[in-house]
């Protein structure tokens, strides 16, 4: 596929350290210890290990209580990532080269498709995020009182803060680089296009979010049930759905953008936009909480695996961002002694905090009484 190696792409291998004159087809599989660097591994072990789990969780779910939302949000972030991913990597076979070229490339990872352009562990963090942070707010009861577009709204703020603690920190470790005069991907916010701290940490988890609620969520709550080929129909319907929203939610800076010609005017409304969403959803998270723990209402059945999932991730993204710190300190002009970008490490503890504070929260809250004490224990124990 040297016919695919464009010059952007093999400029952006070659600062990841390696070729895309010899990367592999379909799939590729790669020695483990082989990598750029330790990190690498273990960044693809722990997100590919929460995917898994997350999957047995949503067929628990199904199995035990009739409940496919787990498992349409599950597969629905996995349709998402095929429509959107696959153009980004190859603007030129989708027919969108004129327009959009290579805005970033992944490094090899153990476990790679397309070309080594999507590692596993990029298939699987989709999932996994998505449902850690639907769980969150699902368990506060938030989707119960406030319906299915500000719920969305706080699954995009959540989803944000576990997002961005794995997006500042990538480029430093090599596991991406991103085309930095690509003018997508502009302004910039340290390391990281501030359009995707926007758009891909909170706007599309707040697309799909809604699309899984609306569609299928709610009715659930409400005791409907549905075939196998509801299920795969709207599981369907969700992921283009959930695309278009990732297109539609981020227009008031996208059009400010283009209509100015200024990527400063649009950096500023996608802050903006990420202010409003990051203001409602705390304010809504908070009040839902302290409501729950005052005994008004009771909380969804808690997801005992996400959670403790949930503070695996924390615990091993702080390990990765202490092992960085040395070469993030001995940085000049934001770059490191070995040329790697650094991302915003007082963003990245923001978000911690943010993170931290969401699953404490969620795991405080009392169980909603309606559950049997052993069916609920049964789905905490097994999901």
């Amino acid at each position: 596929m040297s016919d695919l190696c464009t010059p952007t792409f093999a400029n952006l291998a070659e600062r990841l350290g390696f070729s895309c004159e010899e990367v592999g087809g379909l799939v590729n599989l790669r020695n483990p210890f082989g990598l750029e660097n330790w990190t690498l591994l273990a960044l693809e072990v722990l997100i590919v290990t929460g995917a898994v789990l997350a999957l047995v969780y949503a067929i628990n779910r199904q199995r035990r209580h009739g409940d496919p939302t787990n498992l349409v949000l599950w597969f629905g972030a996995i349709a998402y990532l095929l429509i959107i991913e696959p153009p980004l990597y190859f603007p030129s076979a989708f027919g969108i080269s004129e327009y959009v070229d290579t805005m970033f490339a992944h490094n090899v990872f153990t476990v790679e498709f397309l070309w080594d352009r999507l590692p596993l562990y990029i298939i699987a963090i989709y999932p996994i995020m998505a449902t850690i942070s639907f769980e969150i707010v699902r368990r506060l009861g938030v989707f119960a009182r406030y319906g299915s577009f500000v719920g969305a709204l706080c699954v995009g703020f959540v989803h944000h803060a576990f997002y961005e603690i794995f997006d500042h920190l990538g480029p430093q470790l090599r596991w991406w680089e991103w085309t930095l005069d690509h003018p997508l991907n502009q302004p910039f916010f340290d390391s990281v296009p501030l359009p995707s701290v926007v758009v891909f940490a909170a706007l599309w988890p707040t697309s799909l979010a809604f699309c899984v609620q609306f569609f299928v969520g709610r009715h659930v709550d409400a005791g409907r049930s549905f075939t196998g080929g509801q299920v795969v129909l709207r599981t369907v319907v969700v992921g283009v759905l959930a695309a278009i929203g990732t297109f539609i939610l981020p227009l008031p800076a996208t059009v400010s953008g283009g209509i100015t010609g200024s990527t400063t005017v649009g950096g500023v409304v996608y802050a903006l936009e990420l202010f409003v969403l990051s203001a409602i959803s705390a304010v809504v998270l908070i009040v839902q909480w302290r409501r729950l723990r005052s005994g008004e209402g009771s909380g969804h059945p808690a997801p005992r695996v996400i959670f403790g999932y949930a503070g695996v991730y924390l615990g091993v993204m702080a390990v990765l961002w202490l092992t960085a710190l040395p070469a993030y300190f001995g940085a000049v002009d934001g770059v490191t002694a070995s040329g790697d970008p650094t991302g915003s490490l007082w963003y990245t503890v923001a978000c911690f905090v943010v993170a931290i504070s969401a699953v404490v929260a969620a795991a405080t809250v009392p169980t909603r009484q309606s559950v049997p004490a052993d069916a609920s224990e049964a789905a905490t124990a097994s999901g």
